[in-house]
């Protein structure tokens, strides 16, 4: 029995990593064909939402059926619930894909107009959060999953001032205020993203920890205090 279920758990992971792969991928192309104003790459964003929408339901579908048979305790059963609710998220990261490459169509026929915001900065920062925390999901590795969560907050100052830039842009350049709107929308599909990225690090650190750390900042604080001091 503990043989099937180790199979099973290692199956498990790799339809896991399959999505991960898929998910960062669509992300990276919403982002550049943004910044491209790349139609055909938004499409594809587009077009291959289905087939993640395939793969998270066989990824839950594989969690429940190991419930079910095998019915895993410690470790084992903390791994299947972190995925179940990793999956969903990530699911969600794919729809904030598809979202941006959408905006990103609109813009790309209108006039040209400066995005409001430090666009390349935000999206930079929220790829390098989403590949943190797929790596951490990967390598089982909590420091990094630390760091996706102590990141955030670099992506939530980034989406409240664009608020500011985005009202100015309007006052502006009245004549655009759906443009600027959509801008705003972009901006606020990031942060979303972030946020789910920080979601899936609390999610590892619990996998491999047992600790449940949502709503716990101070606990990210004190680890990255520890680690400057060695």
């Amino acid at each position: 029995m503990a043989k099937h279920l180790q199979n099973e758990l290692e199956k498990l992971k790799r339809k896991l990593i399959t999505l991960s792969s898929v998910i960062e991928e669509s992300v990276v192309k919403s982002v550049r064909s943004v910044g491209n104003k790349d139609f055909d790459l938004a499409q594809e964003v587009i077009d291959h939402d289905h087939t993640i929408d395939l793969i998270e339901v066989e990824v839950e579908e594989e969690c429940l059926k190991i419930l079910a048979l095998y019915q895993p305790v410690a470790v084992d059963l903390r791994y299947v619930i972190a995925v179940l609710k990793i999956n969903n998220d990530l699911e969600r990261i794919g729809d904030l894909a598809v979202n941006i490459a959408e905006q990103s169509i609109y813009m790309g026929k209108q006039r040209n107009i400066k995005i409001p915001f430090d666009f390349d900065s935000m999206s930079q920062k929220t790829l390098a959060m989403l590949k943190k925390a797929l790596d951490s999901l990967v390598q089982f590795d909590t420091s990094l999953a630390h760091q996706t969560c102590l990141d955030d907050d670099e992506v939530d100052a980034i989406n409240r001032e664009m608020y500011g830039k985005v009202y100015a842009g309007i006052k502006k350049d009245p004549n655009h205020v759906e443009c600027f709107i959509r801008y705003l929308s972009i901006s606020r599909h990031l942060e979303r993203i972030a946020d789910y990225a920080t979601n899936i690090a609390e999610d590892v650190i619990y996998m491999i920890d047992g600790t449940i750390v949502r709503h716990k900042p101070e606990i990210f604080h004190h680890s990255n205090s520890l680690e400057s001091m060695e």
